[in-house]
C-alpha cells in the first residue's frame, strides 16, 4: 500500500474498532465476534508499529496498555470535586426539600440517581479528545491516571468536536462488575494473594496500579453522571446527561426526576431491594436539584454542594447464633479470631462465618459461645459481628476468651503496645507463618513464581521440602516428581519459574521479604533511594527517615528485621542464589532523590515555568507540595509578586527562599 493508502486505512481500522467499542461496552449490543474483533485490533497493531508516523495517543490500540513503570503526577482539578452530605434518615431526606424550599422561589424538580460504589473520576476532554483523567483525591488535586483510564473500553477515548464544547469536564464512577470482581478475587486466591474486600476497593486499588498493560486485563468499567463547568449545552443536570449519551459517554439509564419530594421517597423505597439484582455495587440514592440556575444560586458549603445530598441505604443485617470462635494465624504472625455461625441468608448469599478482629472486639461485644448476634455485611466479603441480642442469652453461655498460646505451634502470644492484635513470635518454627511468608514471596506482585500455589506450598512444606523462601531455589527436578500431583509438564516448569525470577528486580525482591509495613511502594522507593541491600540493612533510622513515605514505624520494623542474625544469613543464602539486590543508581536516578523528605511551598508568579509544571517538578524529584508555610516547611520556591502573609511567616520561621532560577540549577535542568 502506498503511503495514503495506510493511512486511509489506520483511520478506518480505528473508526470501526471504537464503533464496536461503543456497541459491546456501552450498548451492551455486540455487532462483531471476539474472533472478528481481535482481527482488526492485530491489523492496527502491526500498521502502527510499521509506520509510526500514524501512531496516535488516542488510539484504540491503547486500549492494551503500556508495560512500563508510571509515577503518577498530582494536578490540580480545574473544578473542585466536592463531596455529598449524607443520611440514612428519610426525615433529613424531607428537611432537605424542605430547607431548600425556604431559598429558592418557584418550583424544585430532582433528579434521582443511584450511588455507583467505586472510585471517583474526573474526565477532560479538549476539541473532543481525552486529554486528562484525574481521581478525586481531596477534591483540590488528584493523581493524574489518565493511561489507565484509557484502557477502560467504556471511555470514549475521542468524540464528536463540533458537537461539544472546546473544553469541557465529565465525572463518574470507576467499577468493577460484580461476576469481573469475582473472578479477579479466584485469581489472587490462586496466586497466593489475599483477596480484595469489595468491588469498590477492588476498582481504586486497580486505577492506581503503575502497569497500565495489568489494568487493561482487570476489565474496569465507567458510569459518568455529572458534567462540570460554567458553559454547559443545557440548562439542567438531566438534560446535560442525556446530551452526553448522545455524543456516546456511557450514561446510566436509572436516573428520573421528580416534582416533589414524594417521588423522591418513591425512588427510594423501589431501588431499596432493586439494586441488590443489579450487576455492580451501589450503596444508596442521589438526590441532585435539576436546574443548574438553581445549583448556582444554592452554592457550596466548605466541603459539599447545598443542592444535592445522598441517601445511603443501612447495610444488610441478619440475626443468628455464635457456635465457635476459631483463631486464625497469619505470615506475620497476627492472630485473627473468626465466628462460625449457623447459616443464615445475608445479601442473597449464605454466611458461615463473620470477623471478629481483635480481642478488643470480643470484649466490647461482651461476646459468648451461643449468643445471637447481629451480622452485617457492609461491602465486605466477610460480615462482621456488630451486636449481641442479651434477651436471648441464656444461663449456659460461656464467654468467648481470647488465646493465651499459638493455636499452631503452642507459643505464648505477644501483644505490642498500641497494637490491636495479638501476635505468635516464633515466626521460625510457626507453620502458617512459614507457609504463608512462602506464597507471599511468590506472589505475582513479589517474585511471580506462578507455577505454585498456596496447595503447592502445603505440600513441599509437609514434605519437609520448604521451610523458608531459601528452600525454594534447593528444589530439584527430581524431588518434585516424586510428589504427588507432580508430573513432567508441572515439575518443569515450577522449575523453571523459580530460575526466571533470579531475574526479578531488586524492589519487588526486597517487596517479597515480607517485612511488616513495608508493601509494594515502600519497597519500590526504599531500593531506589538506598539502592543496595546492603546499604539498607546498614542504614539508620534517621536515613531511613529521609525517605518519602517512610515514617517512624516503619523504620522501626525495617531495622528490627534485619537486626536478626536469621535473616541476614536469609540475605547471603538469596544473594548466592543469584536473586537481584541491587540496582544501579545512575545520575538521572540520583537526581529523583534530589527534594526527598522536602515539603515545598510554591508562592508567586514565574516566567520560565508555569506553577503547574513547578508542581510537577518538586513531586518528580521526590518533594511534597504543601499550600502553607509551617515549621515544616523546607524552602519556598519564590516568583513575583510572593503572597505578603506567607513571606512574612517565612521570614518569621527563618524558611529559606528560593528563586526560579536557582531551583531550575538545583535540579541540573
Amino acid at each position: 500500500m502506498d503511503i495514503n493508502s495506510v493511512n486511509q486505512r489506520i483511520e478506518f481500522l480505528k473508526s470501526e474498532l471504537n464503533g464496536h467499542n461503543y456497541k459491546y461496552y456501552v450498548l451492551n449490543e455486540p455487532s462483531v465476534s471476539d474472533f472478528e474483533y481481535d482481527g482488526l485490533m492485530e491489523e492496527l497493531i502491526e500498521l502502527e508499529r510499521q509506520y509510526p508516523q500514524f501512531a496516535d495517543s488516542l488510539s484504540p490500540t491503547q486500549r492494551i496498555g503500556d508495560d512500563r513503570n508510571q509515577e503518577f503526577v498530582q494536578r490540580e482539578h480545574r473544578i473542585v470535586m466536592y463531596s455529598l452530605g449524607n443520611t440514612y434518615n428519610r426525615e433529613e431526606v424531607i428537611d432537605f426539600d424542605n430547607r431548600l424550599r425556604k431559598l429558592i422561589e418557584g418550583p424544585v424538580e430532582y433528579a434521582c440517581e443511584l450511588k455507583y460504589d467505586g472510585a471517583a473520576i474526573s474526565l477532560t476532554y479538549e476539541h473532543g479528545r481525552l486529554i486528562r483523567a484525574i481521581t478525586r483525591g481531596d477534591g483540590v488535586r488528584g493523581d493524574d491516571v489518565t493511561a489507565n483510564v484509557k484502557t477502560i473500553r467504556s471511555i470514549p477515548l475521542t468524540i464528536q468536536a463540533d458537537a461539544c464544547p472546546a473544553l469541557f469536564e465529565i465525572r463518574g464512577e470507576i467499577i468493577l462488575l460484580r461476576d469481573v470482581f469475582n473472578t479477579l478475587n479466584e485469581d489472587r486466591i490462586l496466586d497466593g494473594e489475599a483477596p480484595f474486600a469489595n468491588p469498590r476497593n477492588a476498582a481504586s486499588g486497580t486505577l492506581k496500579m503503575q502497569n497500565s498493560s495489568l489494568v487493561a486485563r482487570r476489565k474496569l468499567d465507567c458510569f459518568l453522571y455529572s458534567l462540570a463547568g460554567e458553559d454547559l449545552p443545557c440548562p439542567t443536570h438531566s438534560q446535560n446527561l442525556a446530551w452526553a449519551r448522545s455524543l456516546g459517554f456511557k450514561i446510566p439509564s436509572y436516573l428520573e426526576v421528580y416534582q416533589n419530594i414524594d417521588g423522591v421517597l418513591s425512588f427510594i423505597d423501589r431501588w431499596k431491594d432493586a439494586r441488590k439484582k443489579l450487576p455492580f455495587d451501589t450503596d444508596g440514592i442521589v438526590i441532585k436539584v435539576d436546574s443548574l440556575a438553581q445549583q448556582n444560586a444554592l452554592g457550596f458549603t466548605a466541603k459539599s454542594p447545598r443542592w444535592a445530598m445522598a441517601y445511603k441505604f443501612p447495610p444488610d443485617q441478619a440475626e443468628t447464633r455464635l457456635v465457635s470462635v476459631d483463631f486464625q494465624v497469619g505470615r506475620t504472625g497476627a492472630v485473627t479470631p473468626v465466628a462460625n455461625l449457623e447459616p443464615v441468608l445475608l445479601a442473597g448469599t449464605t454466611v458461615k462465618r463473620a470477623s471478629l478482629h481483635n480481642a478488643d472486639q470480643i470484649q466490647l461485644l461482651d461476646l459468648h459461645i451461643g449468643d445471637y448476634v447481629t451480622i452485617e455485611k457492609g461491602g465486605e466479603i466477610i460480615p462482621k459481628i456488630i451486636a449481641v441480642n442479651l434477651s436471648k442469652r441464656d444461663l449456659f453461655t460461656k464467654p468467648v476468651e481470647f488465646i493465651s498460646k499459638c493455636p499452631e505451634c503452642g507459643t505464648e502470644l505477644t501483644r505490642d503496645p498500641g497494637e490491636a492484635k495479638h501476635y505468635c513470635p516464633n515466626e521460625e518454627f510457626c507453620p502458617p507463618q512459614i507457609k504463608g511468608k512462602i506464597e507471599h514471596f511468590i506472589s505475582r506482585k513479589a517474585m511471580n513464581i506462578d507455577s505454585a500455589g498456596s496447595e503447592t506450598v502445603g505440600q513441599l512444606f509437609q514434605a519437609k521440602l520448604l521451610n523458608s523462601v531459601a528452600d525454594l531455589y534447593e528444589l530439584t527436578y527430581e524431588q518434585l516428581i516424586n510428589q504427588d500431583r507432580f508430573a513432567d509438564k508441572s515439575a518443569s516448569n515450577l522449575i523453571t519459574a523459580i530460575d526466571e525470577s533470579k531475574k526479578i528486580q531488586f524492589e519487588r525482591v526486597l517487596y517479597a521479604l515480607g517485612i511488616r509495613y513495608v508493601g509494594e511502594t515502600v519497597a519500590k522507593k526504599l531500593a531506589r533511594a538506598m539502592g543496595s541491600i546492603e546499604t539498607i540493612m546498614n542504614a539508620s533510622k534517621e536515613q531511613l527517615m529521609s525517605i518519602d513515605e517512610i515514617g517512624d514505624r516503619i523504620a522501626d520494623s525495617i531495622i528490627s528485621f534485619f537486626s536478626l542474625e536469621k535473616n541476614r544469613q536469609l540475605i547471603q543464602k538469596l544473594q548466592k542464589h543469584g536473586l537481584q539486590f541491587s540496582q544501579e543508581i545512575g545520575e538521572n536516578a540520583r537526581q529523583i532523590q534530589l527534594l526527598t523528605g522536602k515539603s515545598v511551598v510554591i508562592s508567586g508568579t514565574f516566567s520560565r515555568f508555569s506553577r503547574e509544571k513547578l508542581k510537577e517538578l518538586v513531586e518528580k524529584y521526590g518533594g511534597k507540595n504543601v499550600s502553607s508555610v509551617s515549621s515544616k516547611t523546607s524552602f519556598i520556591l519564590a516568583g513575583e509578586n510572593m503572597g505578603p502573609e506567607k513571606l512574612k511567616k517565612a521570614r518569621d520561621l527563618s524558611i529559606p527562599l528560593i528563586g526560579e532560577d536557582e531551583f531550575i540549577n538545583l535540579l541540573c535542568l
